[in-house]
């Protein structure tokens, strides 16, 4: 059988509601089996109808139990979840690390909840461009809602805003350092805020420090219509639902103010709580127009990544068929060139085609 017919028989399975066939192509897509990019070529036009949720933070602060009591609630409610788990790298063998823990112990055994545990790859943000296509699939297969939990926390996990409508950022309670940290980046990613563990000391400090920042970033782009949250329709429940209810009246272009949530994860409280409030950025986006244009940027983006790869893997044979990059190298290594030159010399074949 060739691979068209295998990987159209795998797409009819999975369309069907076929969980086997769902974790089959998940796997062809993490491995780069050969032909994979037909495969999820042929997912795309079935996609578009997932809530796609994006939940980070700093290790420690309970990502995983979260996940798994939020895909429980979702189940009870009669919907279906999807949950991709991007764990740190094996610098060995490229798969994850903590692949094969038990994450997802309140749904062990429920087919409506399909969890997969995948590798960053070493990504910079911790998503890797299978984790995308893992997405992908999944809207397929025709789950309402997916979750994708990230390792980490700060600058590196901004790549999860190009896969998720929604982002989550779990801080633990009492760690002055991590909001410190918080304000190289991660606030501007940040729907809502999740302080968890929020029966621990410093629960109330953490909330009101991350209040703080909240009010301190919204006041820096106040006139902009840039940034991450843009401007758009009502805001949601924002940090301070008090003040938040009456601003709602009286201005109906007021960009989303990222809310800041309590919950005790292991205890499934503040969860309902959580979910709402995911709901509400939700119905922003719809409402506002942003969740197509984030679509539409989330799509350019992809494209860009994509032929990075493969004009890098093109190169990459040109530079293999000229005797390989350590000749290259020696020669800026002698002062015959330099590694300016030797990039134009071995792009220039490139450019020429394209202009042809």
């Amino acid at each position: 059988m060739s691979a068209d017919s295998d990987y159209a028989e795998l797409v009819e399975e999975l369309l069907a509601g076929k969980h086997r066939a769902l974790a089959r192509t998940i796997t062809k897509i993490e491995n780069r089996a050969p032909g994979y990019r037909d495969l999820v070529s042929q997912l795309h036009q079935h996609t578009g109808d997932a809530d796609v949720i994006g939940i980070t933070g700093s290790p420690g602060a309970g990502k995983s139990t979260l996940v798994d009591k939020m895909a429980n609630y979702y189940r009870e409610r009669g919907e279906t979840v999807g949950v991709i788990a991007v764990d740190p790298s094996s610098p060995f063998t490229g798969g994850a690390v903590l692949g094969d823990r038990i994450r997802m112990a309140s749904n062990v055994g429920d087919m409506d909840v399909f969890f997969r545990s995948m590798s960053a790859r070493g990504t910079l943000g911790g998503l890797s461009t299978a984790t995308t296509d893992a997405v992908k699939a999944l809207d397929a297969f025709g789950k309402d809602k997916i979750i994708i939990e990230t390792v980490g926390a700060g600058q590196n996990e901004i790549d999860i805003v190009k896969s998720a409508d929604t982002v989550a950022v779990l801080v633990p309670p009492g760690s002055g350092d991590d909001v410190q940290m918080l304000k190289a980046g991660i606030l501007e990613i940040a729907d809502v805020f999740v302080v968890n563990k929020a029966d621990l000391d410093g629960a109330d400090r953490t909330v009101q420090e991350l209040r703080e920042m909240v009010h301190m970033q919204q006041d820096n782009t106040a006139n902009l219509a840039t940034g991450h949250h843009g401007a758009g329709a009502t805001g949601g429940r924002g940090a301070d639902e008090e003040s938040d209810a009456d601003a709602d009246d009286e201005d109906e272009t007021e960009s989303w103010e990222p809310t800041i949530v309590e919950t005790v994860a292991k205890d499934g409280e503040g969860v309902e709580e959580l979910v709402g409030t995911l709901a509400d950025h939700a119905d922003y986006l719809d409402a506002s127009g942003l969740l197509e244009e984030k679509a539409r940027m989330r799509y350019a983006e992809e494209i860009r990544n994509l032929l990075r790869d493969d004009v890098g893997t093109l190169l990459e044979s040109e530079i293999e068929r000229q005797d390989g990059i350590e000749a290259f190298a020696q020669q800026v290594l002698d002062r015959e060139t330099d590694p300016y030159s030797v990039a134009d010399e071995i792009i220039e074949p490139l450019e020429d085609c394209l202009e042809e």
